[in-house]
């Protein structure tokens, strides 16, 4: 279940612009002002971000202040539980567009994902995809990964690249985890080369970034966004940054909790923890 104990350390392949290029650079809180709102806007342009990722109601603002640069409004659509019907996502995906979004990352139904209701997710992606396409911008879908098996992950970036989805998203940030590298591969493993894969939700370093672009991102959802690129010189001179560490340390068996997911999806992964190589020479996380 693991990742590979005896991988290369990390070797950072990118320049700081490059890699503050492929970040949507986010605030998402319930208690922001828009003078909060206008900080980040600055914040991007300085750092060249590829976008601001705000909630909707910030959207005029943003374009507003982002005209005539490269980087691009992104807002978030039936966020963050994803339970609103589809018809108000697709309603909530035009009037962002309308009013200067050119990406949108709309949080999938996930229960519909889990009770094999094929028909209605994809039909769900396929009124917010047809919208944003129709003003000229991209989708993302959340898929709350930290809710989902293997097997149901692969299913939904199925479904994705069947509705013509541009980029699968791992989660929210408000969900039972975030990104991890074991379910970027499989993301990008399922999606291929051509729709885009990002990560999102606990991404606070540098460190995480890189090993998520390695992994097969290509876009990297944070607010520490000034954090991490500040901190890629001090990254790159200190070797122990880049040391190798327990494969099981960012496992999804690690970091499934009982407590925020359904019963059977920890039991889930609680099995491939037992079944795992590592179990016994590394942390051993449930007997």
């Amino acid at each position: 279940m693991a990742e590979n104990a005896h991988a290369p350390p990390l070797s950072p392949k990118i320049t700081p612009e490059e890699l503050a290029g492929m970040i949507d650079h986010t605030r998402l809180k319930a208690f922001d002002p828009p003078k909060r709102i206008e900080r980040v806007c600055r914040e991007a342009l300085e750092y060249n971000f590829a976008s601001v990722c705000i909630e909707p109601v910030f959207v005029p603002l943003c374009a507003k202040m982002l005209s005539g640069s490269s980087v691009m409004v992104c807002t978030v659509i039936g966020f963050p539980l994803g339970a609103n019907s589809s018809k108000i996502k697709a309603l909530e995906a035009k009037a962002a567009v309308e009013e200067g979004a050119q990406e949108v990352d709309m949080v999938v139904n996930v229960g519909f994902v889990r009770a094999g209701m094929d028909a209605e997710v994809l039909a769900e992606i396929g009124g917010v995809v047809d919208v944003a396409k129709a003003g000229n911008a991209k989708t993302k879908v959340i898929l709350e990964t930290g809710y989902l098996t293997e097997e149901e992950l692969v299913k939904a970036c199925k479904l994705c690249v069947q509705a013509k989805a541009d980029f699968v998203k791992t989660s929210t940030g408000y969900g039972p985890r975030g990104a991890l590298p074991r379910e970027i591969r499989i993301m990008r493993e399922t999606v291929g080369p051509n729709i885009g894969v990002k990560a999102s939700g606990g991404i606070q370093n540098f460190r995480d970034a890189i090993e998520l672009i390695e992994a097969g991102a290509n876009r990297i959802g944070t607010s520490a966004s000034i954090s991490i690129i500040e901190g890629y010189t001090w990254a790159t001179l200190t070797g122990a940054w880049f040391s190798k560490e327990s494969p099981c340390w960012k496992c999804p068996s690690r970091k499934t909790n009982l407590s925020k997911v359904p019963k059977e999806l920890f039991l889930y992964y609680k099995k491939k923890c037992q079944s795992c190589p590592y179990n016994k020479e590394f942390n051993k996380f449930y007997e």
